[in-house]
């Protein structure tokens, strides 16, 4: 039905429209893909305005669809995409290959969830080869999580393919990331327009009057001007939506069919694959006639039975759905069910039984659960809570019935239905639960705080569910309570509970038992670092089974509490390593803001850019949430303030949403970075303050230095003194060289000796911290000039900006560059490498193509076509003055 044209005509009104469509597939044609989100209410054009997209001429057309009963089953729609252009794998790397057949169902394993999105990219580029390729996807606010996700990935990297992306989605419903894309609302009719599609009909004759009462109904909108005459059109007025009104109308159509017609009906809305296959095998079991009931059913205009079955619009589908009695779609789902194959096809099998209407069967529940199994193996968590849900439901058996529950509810939080799992929970409180299972709903109760951001209860829940656990399970209790401490850790502060949860380890100390990082802990909140430093290495080091594979998160902050780069290196190699090898997402994002983390210690922020730009890629290509803090250091350390200050508010207002106290910490350890380096050190001891306030795990150690800096720059020497106190304490009881060398040059601020500040530079020089090395000999060469020795000032200022130059930390720079200044002395700027051009995806490209990475293989790591690095490539041989790879590779600062 072409819901805004006349019935042999053009479409109607629909001129910036069908501008907007035309543009994506005229650019599309010359080789610059886009994607459009065509956004509006039911029956407002959009199937209309992607029929017109089809008919252009010269492409190839691809289609999905999304179905309002297919919305757990994980890659539905991308399946449906791509069936047309399977016959391009072949083309496709094995592991990208080897991706989409699992997803898919073409073979057995886990796929490797956020490389889909690439291998979609590449399935469709290939297919794009010949000619240009159009996607078409209707209904996308019914389109399953995971296909949502994929396509969404697709559609925001097909700029250097001729491929054009085209969602049609009901508002105000996104589908999952498309709200974030290119997007047109499609409004209603301008009143000339709509009379102009109300007469062009000419399928009712209407008086002026009623004519006029429909177009104020209809509101623009082409379908209710089309169909509200058949809906009622000489009834009294109605006060209820179009939309609602059009679906009566659509069920008045049903009024005067038999018996037959209307199952048939039923049963073609309850199978949303539209296949014939199923449709007519189905009603045959119910004893219908096919051939006269079939033909019944078409004369309606609802359905259209050919090689696909398939409804005149969506809210059809519904409309006839919802009209049946419940015996009759009980029935239909039971035929379907019967006729689906259950080896090709057990998942839709098993749904349709559990749609039949037969009341709890431990049968149907028993398979519901096996197919939440393989929804997970297939990366598909939100059919595997849909699965698992409705197992519960259909349980007889009562412990059954909890832990399928229990595990939905696990399910929906892994899916990130946050609200749906609580929901669920609440539905086995008043159960009789043993304790076993009240622990795991604390544990449940936790999470779903802890993700819920403004409820800071979760570590409260952890740390009751590891009580419970005391004594059923001690193993478990305590992972439970480390949990908790983790949780508390991020919150930050939260409610006392980290020193709950210490009290709670002392309290159940084992001597039996070697220490772990709860004692460690422990023993560090109870008796400060001296006692338990040693306990600390011990555990973080961990013999054959280091502390950093279980619990990276807290090995990093351990490592950095005990200012040990060196450990840390290894924490950042092997993340990297664990994650590449795993594919998982997780892990090597944490590894790669690490890398980051590292770069800003070790001074390298090249490699942290990089390592940024890679880490961005993979949250793009899963969905992940946003993460901050490795990007506050290295914008702390760079030094560009405005760039700085704007991250700092993003930051802060994303802390405030999370309730993480733990961020809000290093967005002040970040701003007083960057203003010590501004010499802005009034708002840098603000900062410091606040940063050092809670005595956060690492970030309070790493922030004494800055305080003291402060300080001391504002004249308030008791607080440096009581922060150089505090710092020394850590450093001594640490013993590394790191952080000695860091503790000697704030020694040096607050006495004004320069022992401490020679101390310093020497012990600094032994360390690959090369930040703190070139602060030191800035603090050294400061203090020196304004001691009136400015030959020896010179040297320490000339290497303090030499290092800070070519490290990249603008703002101490330009510090020292001014210092040497006042000293007389001319300063050269950084040498224009063009490298400080590049963007950090940029930087990315041009470090792999250095160490003679293929576009492939570039293009994998950050989930872009070979074509669009390509096309970065141009650009870095631009800012870079260069014409060939061949100049990028060999250069020792991208080779680093």
């Amino acid at each position: 039905m072409r819901t805004s044209a006349s019935p042999s005509g053009p479409l109607v009104g629909r001129r910036q429209e069908l501008r907007r469509v035309d543009e994506l597939t005229g650019a599309a044609r010359g080789g610059r893909g886009g994607v459009l989100v065509l956004r509006g209410e039911a029956g407002i054009g959009k199937s209309a305005l992607l029929d017109h997209a089809r008919r252009t001429s010269g492409f190839r057309v691809v289609h999905a669809s999304g179905a309002e009963f297919e919305t757990e089953l994980p890659f539905a729609a991308l399946h449906q995409l791509c069936v047309p252009v399977l016959e391009h794998l072949v083309d496709l790397p094995d592991r990208h290959r080897e991706a989409l057949r699992i997803a898919f169902g073409l073979d057995t394993g886990t796929p490797d969830l956020f490389r889909i999105g690439l291998a979609t990219l590449e399935l469709l580029a290939a297919a794009a080869r010949d000619r240009p390729l159009l996607c078409v996807v209707d209904d996308a606010h019914w389109l399953d999580a995971e296909s949502a996700k994929a396509l969404a990935f697709l559609a925001r990297r097909v700029a250097a393919e001729p491929v054009a992306v085209l969602f049609a989605v009901r508002s105000p419903c996104p589908a999952g990331g498309l709200d974030e894309l290119p997007a047109l609302d499609v409004e209603g009719l301008a009143d000339a327009d709509a009379r102009a599609l109300l007469a062009a009909a000419g399928h009712v004759t209407l008086d002026e009057q009623v004519r006029d009462r429909i177009m104020a109904e209809a509101r623009g909108n082409p379908l209710a001007l089309l169909e509200l005459p058949r809906a009622g059109g000489f009834a009294p007025p109605d006060t209820s939506s179009a939309p609602t009104r059009i679906e009566r109308g659509f069920r008045a159509r049903l009024e005067d069919l038999d018996a037959d017609a209307r199952l048939l009906l039923t049963i073609a809305s309850a199978d949303p694959t539209g296949d014939p296959g199923l449709l007519w095998p189905a009603a045959a079991r119910l004893g219908v006639e096919v051939a006269t009931a079939g033909a019944a059913a078409a004369s309606t205009g609802l359905v259209e039975f050919a090689t696909r079955v398939r409804f005149c619009h969506p809210l059809a589908r519904s409309a006839v759905y919802r009209a049946a009695e419940p015996h009759d779609r009980f029935a239909a789902h039971r035929v379907l069910a019967e006729v689906t194959d259950p080896v090709v096809d057990p998942d839709r099998r098993a749904w349709h039984r559990a749609q039949a209407g037969t009341g709890p069967d431990d049968d149907v529940a028993a398979e519901l659960e096996r197919s939440a199994s393989r929804a997970l193996s297939r990366g598909g968590v939100t059919a595997a809570a849909a699965f698992m849900e409705r197992a519960a439901a259909l349980s007889l058996d009562t412990t059954d019935r909890v832990e399928r529950t229990l595990a939905a509810v696990r399910a929906h939080l892994d899916a990130g239905a946050t609200d749906t799992a609580a929901a669920l929970l609440t539905t086995v409180e008043n159960a009789v639960l043993d304790e076993l299972q009240h622990a795991a709903v604390d544990v449940l109760r936790g999470r779903i705080a802890f993700v819920r951001h403004n409820d800071g209860n979760g570590p409260m829940f952890m740390l009751r569910a590891g009580r419970r656990l005391e004594v059923l399970d001690p193993r478990r209790s305590r992972e439970t309570y480390l949990d908790a401490l983790e949780m508390a850790l991020v919150v930050g502060r939260a409610g006392g509970v980290l020193d709950q949860v210490l009290a709670a380890v002392r309290s159940a100390a084992d001597s039996g038992r070697s220490p772990d990082v709860l004692d460690a802990l422990a023993v560090l909140a109870a008796d400060g670092h001296r006692a338990a430093v040693p306990l600390l290495r011990r555990v973080l080091d961990g013999g054959e089974s280091p502390m950093w594979t279980r619990r990276p998160a807290l090995a990093v902050m351990i490592a950095g509490e005990l200012w040990d780069p060196h450990t840390h290196a290894a924490i950042v190699e092997w993340l990297l390593k664990s994650g590449r090898e795993s594919g998982s997402p997780l892990v090597l994002r944490l590894g790669l803001a690490q890398v980051v983390s590292s770069g800003v210690w070790t001074g390298d922020l090249d490699r942290a850019m990089a390592a940024v730009a890679e880490e961005e890629a993979i949250a793009d290509a899963v969905g992940g949430p946003e993460v901050f803090y490795h990007r506050l250091q290295l914008a702390a350390v760079r030094g560009r303030r405005a760039e700085a200050v704007e991250l700092f508010a993003r930051a802060t207002k994303a802390a405030a949403a999370s309730g993480s106290g733990q961020l809000v910490a290093n967005v002040h350890w970040a701003s007083a970075v960057l203003h010590n380096g501004v010499a802005d050190y009034p708002t840098a001891l603000a900062s410091a303050r606040r940063a050092t306030a809670h005595g956060d795990l690492f970030l309070a150690g790493g922030s004494l230095p800055e305080l003291v800096e402060a300080a001391v720059r504002c004249g308030e020497t008791g607080a440096a003194v009581e922060a150089l106190e505090s710092l020394t304490e850590r450093t001594e009881a640490g013993g590394t060289t790191a952080g000695l060398g860091v503790a000697a040059y704030a020694r040096g601020l607050v006495t004004g000796a320069e022992e401490h500040y020679r101390e310093a530079v020497d012990l600094l020089e032994e360390t690959p911290l090369v930040p703190y090395r070139a602060r030191a000999h800035l603090l050294y060469g400061e203090w020196l000039r304004r001691e009136g020795r400015r030959k020896d000032c010179r040297t320490h200022l000339r290497t303090a900006h030499e290092l800070l130059s070519d490290i990249g930390m603008e703002a101490f720079a330009r510090r020292a560059a001014d210092e040497l200044r006042a000293t007389g002395e001319k300063v050269r700027g950084r040498s224009g490498d063009g490298y400080d051009q590049l963007t950090m995806q940029e930087l990315f490209i041009a470090r792999q193509v250095a160490t003679g990475a293929t576009s492939n293989e570039v293009a994998a790591r950050l989930f872009l076509s070979p074509r669009t690095v390509d096309a970065h490539l141009r650009n870095i041989f631009r800012k870079l003055g260069i014409t060939s790879r061949r100049q990028l590779r060999g250069r020792a600062e991208l080779e680093g």
